[in-house]
């Protein structure tokens, strides 16, 4: 962002200012990335209203939750149907993205991104004399309860993105090597506490990435988003089974 063109707004100001008019809850919404403006007024400019920096941030951001509210609701859908759930012009639209699969994309990206960090960060909030098994437990209940948090975008992430296109099938797979990595790098500290455990190849993890994608994409099928955080004893006995040669542990 060019600083001579907010030079005479503080930083805190101009945050506060798009802070305010960030996506709001609105009837029948299914969790923060999908949440809408439609029949709401649109954002203020002018001498009395946010800058223009501000009003293309807000836009930008109701975009990306229109769009995952209206792809979850009706399938791919139109520009018509994104615009009028961020309450911003087609021409706004067009202005920040290609076309509509290019602003579904850069939904699912930035959706895939906070969920990988609230995977990430789980881990670490843990305390300091944590196990192995308490830190995978803790990014496994981080990764389903942000799902069953965000219905709407588990169901265009896991439902609807195949079907996009091949971008988007890459953007499947980015995401499934990107969590194999993930735990990667957590079983090779696990392996440093636990030496008993099995040294795995590369495709073990994605395999886990695999599977774990897999039962969420069932539960998301059936329309059992709410009940996902239930796969989480099933997915840390698997997980372990596989990591630390663990026997599997009837419930």
């Amino acid at each position: 962002m060019p600083s001579h063109k907010v030079r005479h707004i503080s930083t805190v100001t101009y945050f506060s200012a798009l802070d305010k008019f960030r996506s709001v809850p609105a009837t029948k919404q299914e969790g923060v990335l999908a949440r809408t403006h439609e029949g709401e007024p649109g954002l203020p400019r002018g001498r009395n209203g946010l800058p223009p920096e501000a009003v293309r941030a807000a836009q930008r951001e109701r975009l990306l939750r229109s769009v995952i509210a209206a792809v979850a609701a009706s399938g791919f859908s139109t520009v018509a149907d994104i615009v009028r759930g961020a309450k911003v012009s087609r021409a706004a639209f067009y202005a920040h993205f290609a076309d509509k699969e290019d602003c579904f994309l850069a939904a699912t990206r930035e959706g895939g991104r906070l969920l990988a960090d609230r995977v990430a960060a789980a881990g670490r909030h843990e305390p300091a004399h944590r196990s192995a098994e308490a830190a995978l437990r803790a990014s496994i209940a981080a990764y389903l309860g942000f799902l069953a948090a965000e219905p709407a975008f588990a169901r265009a992430f896991f439902i609807d993105m195949p079907a996009v296109g091949a971008r988007a099938v890459q953007r499947l797979e980015a995401a499934q090597l990107s969590f194999a990595r993930m735990t990667r790098k957590w079983h090779e500290r696990a392996r440093r506490e636990n030496p008993s455990w099995p040294d795995v190849p590369y495709e073990a993890y994605l395999a886990l990435a695999g599977a774990t994608a897999e039962l969420v994409r069932t539960e998301v099928r059936h329309d059992r988003i709410r009940g996902i955080p239930d796969l989480e004893d099933t997915l840390v006995a698997l997980h372990l089974a596989i990591l630390a040669a663990r026997p599997w542990r009837a419930s």
